[in-house]
C-alpha cells in the first residue's frame, strides 16, 4: 500500500507595507515578540508567530491583517519582508498546486490563544458615544493633496525644541477627520534603497469642525527631529520636510486613521489627559471640540482634567493659550523637568498632588488618555494605581473595567 506524504502548509502572517504606517502599535502589542522592524517595513516572523490575533484590532490601517498559506519550507523570511514594496499574490507564495485536502494549515482560527493574565494597557474599542469615524480613505497609491495654510512655531525661538502648528487645507476635497485620528504625510524623494519614503503618521490636532471653521481644514503638531533617542545627529526625514513647508506649498497625505482613540459625546462624560510634548495634538483637539461647544451654548457637563509635561514653559506646545482657558472649564497642571534651579517635576508628580481629585474623576464616567513619550506610561499608570489606593479603589480591577468599556487609551512613542 502506497503511502501519501502530506503536504505540510503554513497559513503565514504578513504585514502590507504599501498600507501600513509604521506607528509601532503592532509591534508593542504582540505578546510574543514576533514583530520587528527595519527603517522601511514592520514584518513577522513566522518561526514566533502563534497567530494568537493580539496584534489585530489596535492596528488603525489594518494593514496587520494579511495572511498567505505557503508551505512551511517556503515561509517568507523576515531578510525577504524587509525588501518588500507590496505584498506577494497568492501565486507568488507558491501554494497554489498544493493538494489542500492533505495540507496541515498551522495557524489562524486553530491557533492557540494568547495566554496574557495583564490588563491590556489601552482600549481596542472607541467610547461608545463617539462619533463613527472615516479611516483609511486614501493610501499610498492614492494620496489626497492638501494645501499648507499656515506654519506657526510653537515653542520659543532659544528652545532646544522646534514644534510646529502646520495648517491643511484641502479645498473642494472631502476629508473628514475627528479628534483622537491621525493622518499620513508623505515626504518627496526616495530612501536610502531608493524606493519611495513611506507616510509618517502625525496626530490631528484640531476639532472635527476643522482649524478654522466653515474650512475644509486641520492642524497638526509637529517637532522637528534632529537626533535619534540615543542623542545621535539624525535629521528625521519627514518631520524636517514637514517643519520647513511654506504657506501654498503642496503635501501628499493618507489616511484618516484610527478608529478607538476617540472621544465621548453625551452629556457628563469627563477626560482626564496626559500628555508630554506633541502628545498634546489630540488633547487639544478634544479640548477645542467642547470648547466651541460652549461658546455656542451647547456645552456638555462634564469634567476635563489635563496634565501636560515639557520641559521648561518655553517648550511647551501651546503654553499661552492654555493658560488663558477658564478654571471652571479646564483643569490643567503643568510640569516641567528641567528648569533651573527648580526640582525636576514630570506629569505622574503633579498626579501624585491631585491624587484624590485624580481618583474621584476615576470613580464617574470618565475617559483616560495618555499619549506622548513612552517613557512617561509607566509612572503615569503607577501614579493612578497609587491614587485608586488612597481612595480605596481596586485599581486593577477598574483598570480592566475602563479597558473593556473604551474608557482607556493610550498612544505612547
Amino acid at each position: 500500500m502506497s503511502v501519501v506524504a502530506e503536504a505540510v502548509l503554513v497559513k503565514q502572517h504578513l504585514i502590507d507595507p504599501e498600507v501600513c504606517i509604521r506607528c509601532n502599535t503592532c509591534e508593542e502589542t504582540c505578546p510574543v515578540d514576533a514583530i520587528t522592524h527595519d527603517e522601511r517595513n514592520y514584518v513577522v516572523n513566522a518561526e514566533v508567530c502563534n497567530a494568537c490575533g493580539a496584534c489585530l484590532s489596535p492596528c488603525p490601517t489594518g494593514s496587520i491583517d494579511h495572511w498567505r498559506v505557503v508551505p512551511r519550507d517556503k515561509v517568507f523570511s523576515i531578510v525577504e519582508q524587509f525588501g518588500w514594496d507590496e505584498l506577494p499574490t497568492t501565486e507568488q507564495a507558491g501554494a497554489t498546486t498544493a493538494d489542500d485536502s492533505l495540507a496541515t494549515l498551522v495557524g489562524g482560527d486553530d491557533a492557540p490563544a494568547q495566554v496574557n493574565a495583564a490588563v491590556s494597557p489601552s482600549s481596542t474599542k472607541p467610547p461608545h458615544s463617539a462619533a463613527a469615524p472615516q479611516t483609511n480613505l486614501h493610501g499610498v497609491k492614492n494620496p489626497i493633496t492638501a494645501t499648507v495654510a499656515g506654519n506657526l512655531r510653537l515653542t520659543a525661538e532659544g528652545a532646544s525644541g522646534d514644534v510646529r502648528h502646520i495648517v491643511l487645507d484641502f479645498g473642494s476635497l472631502p476629508f473628514p477627520v475627528l479628534e483622537g485620528q491621525s493622518i499620513g504625510i508623505i515626504p518627496p524623494g526616495v530612501d536610502a534603497h531608493g524606493r519611495p519614503h513611506h507616510p509618517r503618521m502625525y496626530s490631528v490636532a484640531s476639532p472635527r469642525t476643522g482649524e478654522r471653521e466653515g474650512y475644509n481644514n486641520l492642524s497638526l503638531t509637529v517637532k522637528r527631529v534632529t537626533e535619534s533617542d540615543a542623542g545621535e545627529p539624525i535629521p528625521g526625514v519627514c518631520s524636517n520636510y514637514v517643519c520647513d513647508l511654506q504657506k501654498g506649498d503642496t503635501v501628499q497625505v493618507t489616511g484618516p486613521f484610527g478608529a478607538s482613540f476617540l472621544m465621548p459625546n453625551h452629556a457628563g462624560s469627563n477626560l482626564l489627559m496626559v500628555c508630554t510634548g506633541t502628545g498634546s495634538a489630540p488633547m487639544r483637539a478634544m479640548t477645542e471640540h467642547r470648547r466651541r461647544l460652549r461658546a455656542m451654548g451647547q456645552a456638555l457637563p462634564g469634567r476635563l482634567m489635563l496634565f501636560f509635561g515639557a520641559r521648561r514653559p518655553e517648550e511647551l506646545p501651546y503654553f499661552g493659550p492654555l493658560t488663558k482657558l477658564p478654571a471652571d472649564f479646564i483643569d490643567t497642571r503643568l510640569a516641567f523637568s528641567r528648569v533651573p534651579d527648580q526640582p525636576r517635576q514630570y506629569v505622574q508628580d503633579r498626579m501624585r498632588e491631585r491624587a484624590a481629585d485624580v481618583a474621584e474623576m476615576l470613580r464617574g464616567d470618565s475617559y483616560v488618555y495618555l499619549c506622548g513619550l513612552k517613557g512617561m506610561e509607566t509612572g503615569v499608570l503607577e501614579a493612578l494605581r497609587d491614587a485608586c489606593a488612597g481612595a480605596g479603589v481596586d485599581w486593577p480591577s477598574l483598570h480592566q473595567k475602563l479597558v473593556d468599556e473604551g474608557r482607556f487609551h493610550v498612544e505612547t512613542y
